[in-house]
């Protein structure tokens, strides 16, 4: 009898935590997916905050030895104009880039030890590699800047269109602006970073030709400032700007075609010093070559006899 008894409680309470596992079983799911994103969630910021203070700890390095250059406020500001045409807008570039051009130096100096370069006149190789490292800095920003301007000058085009359509869609010029630069910030993310800061110029009360003047002098594009000032006059003078920026993206499209044919037409020129230098020395020596050789044999069993 105790047997049976004991039999039906346990059978009891199985059905009992199977009905409630089945009834309450979204609830479960849920607490339990709450406590898996809780800790994914803590785990993701323990890894931003490592990242943050790894950032930070590095910027304040490198912004102890940005001190060691010495500079005026006049370079300090064409290096900072530098770095925003390379698309480096924070105030923390600047220390980065000096503190850069002084670690640089001496880690290719560093590299030069370490490889064993240049052991017989040592202090010229480590003089050469403080230079070059002092340097290298410079022409990467360069690079930066020229590469940052091709995006700009090739997506300006499509956004030139894209502000076309918006434009004759009702929006205005403001609006399509800001309406351009999110629907291309995938496709041409540099333009539409700098649209986005002439959006923002402009919600901060700045007036519109002067925010299209800022974004010419920041990426110190020709085309780019051409299109502020005709926007500046077109505003001036009661024009259609649809028709005129419609114009304008013709007018660039048919200055990109004439520009891949000239330099289509300038590759012959320029192949000019590959063949004089590399091909034809080559071909006289497959042609004249054996026959050279023929010559000196003869030659050879002639003077001989």
């Amino acid at each position: 009898m105790g047997l049976a008894v004991f039999a039906f409680v346990v059978m009891f309470l199985l059905i009992a935590s199977g009905g409630l596992i089945l009834f309450y079983r979204e609830a479960m799911m849920k607490r339990i997916t709450a406590v898996i994103m809780k800790k994914e969630e803590k785990k993701q910021k323990g890894l931003k905050s490592a990242i943050q203070q790894t950032g930070s700890s590095l910027g304040a390095v490198l912004g102890q030895f940005e001190r060691v250059l010495p500079k005026s406020q006049a370079e300090v500001s064409i290096v900072q104009q530098r770095l925003i045409r390379a698309g480096y807008r924070k105030a923390s570039a600047v220390k980065f880039f000096y503190g850069i051009k002084v670690l640089f130096p001496f880690a290719l100096c560093a590299a030069v030890f370490a490889s064993g370069i240049g052991r017989s006149n040592l202090l010229f190789v480590c003089a050469a590699a403080l230079g070059l490292g002092f340097l290298v800095p410079d022409f990467w920003l360069g690079k930066l800047i020229t590469a940052r301007q091709t995006k700009v000058r090739l997506g300006l085009p499509d956004v030139l269109d894209l502000l076309v359509i918006c434009i004759e869609a009702g929006l205005g010029l403001d609006q399509a602006t800001a309406r351009t630069a999110a629907e291309l910030s995938r496709s041409h993310p540099a333009i539409s970073d700098e649209l986005g800061v002439v959006v923002l110029e402009q919600r901060a009360g700045r007036p519109r030709s002067d925010s299209w003047r800022h974004m010419a002098e920041r990426t110190d594009v020709d085309i780019v400032r051409n299109l502020a000032s005709m926007l500046v006059q077109s505003e001036q003078f009661g024009t259609s700007i649809a028709k005129t920026l419609r114009t304008h993206s013709d007018t660039l499209r048919t200055q990109r075609v004439q520009s891949v044919e000239e330099r289509a037409a300038k590759t012959t020129v320029k192949l000019i010093f590959p063949l004089v230098l590399f091909i034809f020395p080559c071909l006289f020596l497959v042609t004249l070559g054996p026959a050279a050789i023929l010559m000196s044999e003869s030659f050879g069993k002639n003077l001989g006899h």
